[in-house]
């Protein structure tokens, strides 16, 4: 069994001055911790992985092809592979699980 502590990956996610740690990765999955801050733009591009978010904390809009709504904590949000998408207009620091599918490369 692997477990993990979300305050634990939010410390080492900002001790190496990122904004995404992935935490775990298996043979058909990866899983990371990704943070934007309030005001943040998002650098996303397409992955080639389907992705699926799980927002921990914070508040949002995301855009996922030409679909938006909003997100806080509790939303879950799929990305088909290939599919632009961006959170924007973030109000509140965001902390979101993200779960890859076949692992990010």
């Amino acid at each position: 069994m692997k477990a993990f502590r979300l305050d634990e990956l939010e410390a080492e996610r900002a001790a190496n001055e990122g904004a995404y740690l992935q935490f775990l990765r298996e043979r058909n999955m990866s899983v990371g911790l990704y943070a934007l801050d309030a005001g943040d733009a998002d650098p996303q591009r397409p992955h080639a992985q389907d992705e699926v978010y799980l927002v921990v904390s914070g508040r949002a809009s995301i855009t996922v092809g030409l679909e938006t709504t909003e997100v806080a904590r509790g939303s879950v949000v799929y990305v088909p592979a290939g599919v632009a998408h961006k959170f924007h207009h973030i109000s509140e620091d965001l902390r979101v699980v993200v779960v890859f599918s076949p692992p990010e490369s």
